[in-house]
């Protein structure tokens, strides 16, 4: 159960920080936004060392797909945008791909 909540809270720290970067950046809002994107990109970074697992690599490419089905998430919930059955069947592939990955090996 923790290793889920730290995937959730990396993702909600790279997807938000990159938001309020894109919205600096792309849409002319606050350069204030773009700095709290920074300062949550930074919080990212630690919050993946937190995992449990032992292996950068293995963290890292399960995160990935997290980080798919999130972004499918946000697009939904934030932007608007629904997502089609190829963005469903996409994220449903990597959620496998992550479940395989951690799954505990004896």
């Amino acid at each position: 159960m923790k290793a889920i909540l730290l995937f959730v809270l990396a993702g909600l720290a790279e997807i938000g920080g990159g938001y309020l970067i894109w919205l600096w950046l792309r849409e002319g809002y606050s350069s204030l936004l773009g700095l709290a994107g920074g300062v949550a990109l930074v919080l990212y970074g630690f919050i993946a060392t937190w995992q449990v697992f032992p292996s950068f690599g293995r963290v890292y490419a399960a995160y990935g797909g997290v980080f798919i089905i999130m972004s499918v998430l946000w697009g939904w919930g934030i932007d608007k945008k629904t997502p089609d059955f190829y963005d469903i069947l996409g994220a449903a592939i990597c959620l496998i791909g992550v479940t395989i990955m951690l799954v505990p090996r004896n």
